[in-house]
């Protein structure tokens, strides 16, 4: 009798779940440092909806749009994916995404400029997450190795420079590893205060004297070692590892990175401190990569999907989630506003989370829309690397670039 009900209570257990609405969500690169607060956040949701069964999933970022396209390809896509701007560029383009049905007042949730940024030809594609403009985090111990003052950090790209080749110079180390593989240069240019796209948007114009000079400047400390080898291979993975490793004076980096080194070598991290990301004055402004969640073409329940992007992406978990990260921002109104964003404190953290919150009035998400974006950004990739390589000058280079674009866009 106690088998027979012990069985009929794991069928009914069974049958329970299997009724369930089955969910998934994909994060990029959270796992591990933050578990605790992805489950929370499968928790609460299937708490305010009992009939569904989340699964949250981490894909790391190099992974996520080919694993993506599979997903979308077999017609078992999850329900929600979090994408950076440039990939959702890549995949709206590739038509793997669907678009959102959002009212007024949900739109209003959001700040303009970074909803604007999943809006293609009018259509909402995604739901802003969360962002944060770039920082220098930079070792005090090398800075004074090298002659320089640590309570005087750089405050333009020209005296970080400066600065990156006396570290070089006197201690052997490097002192920066700038973002510049992939399409990173075509942020810079804009930082430059450079323009990309001619006024009408159909016409690459990047081929300027000032946009050679401005790549010049990097390919020639790239050919006389100021710069690491696998910069164009690694970029900002290589990065955060020599820097947490003591052998990168200053890391360019997303405040939320320093939490990284703190968990790589504690010993680094104590010597850290933060400094403003050098903003080009005639530009004036920090390109800051932005995260939102989209939902995939061929959800089972579109309605429900939406629900799951717009509930991650709340006031409440948003401001959650930035209590967690300690150094990202929210992309709604209401959550920036709290007091928890103007809190300093003396560690590297509470200094990356508070020199990255004045700088917001300054961050925008420069990612570009333009057709063909996969292979126009291999053609600029692989002539960025030319250039550095000395296979070509920087003139070419661009011109090589240039060319290539105005004859697709």
């Amino acid at each position: 009798m106690k088998t027979l009900c012990l069985t009929a209570a794991l069928f009914s257990v069974s049958l329970a779940s299997a009724q369930k609405t089955q969910l998934e969500f994909w994060t990029i690169s959270l796992a591990p440092l933050f578990n605790d607060e992805m489950n929370r956040l499968v928790a609460q949701f299937e708490k305010e909806n009992p009939s569904v069964e989340l699964k949250w999933v981490d894909v790391p970022a190099s992974a996520m749009e080919q694993k993506l396209l599979a997903a979308v390809a077999a017609g078992r896509p999850p329900a929600a994916v979090n994408l950076s701007s440039d990939m959702a560029v890549k995949l709206v383009q590739q038509g793997a995404l669907d678009s959102l049905d959002l009212s007024a007042a949900q739109k209003k949730l959001y700040f303009a400029s970074p909803l604007n940024t999943f809006t293609f030809d009018g259509k909402v594609m995604g739901v802003p997450w969360y962002w944060a403009p770039k920082v220098v985090a930079y070792n005090a111990d090398i800075f004074r190795k090298a002659g320089l003052d640590p309570n005087n950090p750089p405050r333009t790209i020209q005296t970080l420079i400066a600065a990156a080749k006396q570290i070089k110079d006197k201690t052997g180390m490097y002192g920066f590893m700038p973002n510049i593989n992939g399409i990173n240069m075509l942020f810079l240019f804009q930082e430059a205060g450079l323009p990309i796209l001619d006024k009408s948007g159909n016409r690459a114009v990047f081929n300027s004297p000032e946009h050679v000079k401005l790549l010049e400047t990097y390919v020639d400390l790239y050919k006389k070692g100021y710069i690491p080898e696998d910069t164009m291979r690694r970029g900002f993975t290589a990065a955060t590892e020599l820097y947490s490793a003591g052998k990168l004076a200053m890391l360019i980096t997303g405040p939320q990175f320093i939490l990284r080194v703190a968990n790589d070598n504690k010993a680094i991290y104590d010597v850290t401190r933060v400094a403003p990301y050098p903003i080009n004055l005639a530009g004036n402004v920090i390109h800051t990569p932005l995260m939102g969640f989209t939902v995939p073409k061929g959800v089972k329940d579109k309605a429900l999907a939406q629900k799951l992007a717009l509930f991650l992406t709340n006031d409440v978990n948003q401001l959650a989630f930035s209590k967690v990260t300690k150094t990202t921002f929210p992309s709604t109104v209401k959550a920036s506003t709290d007091k928890f964003f103007k809190q300093g404190g003396q560690n590297a953290i509470d200094q990356g989370k508070l020199v990255s919150s004045t700088e917001l009035k300054k961050a925008k998400d420069l990612t570009l829309v333009y057709p063909d974006a996969s292979k126009l950004n291999k053609v600029f990739k692989d002539n960025i690397e030319a250039a550095m390589a000395g296979q070509k000058s920087a003139k070419q280079a661009l011109d090589d670039i240039v060319k290539a674009w105005n004859a697709s866009l």
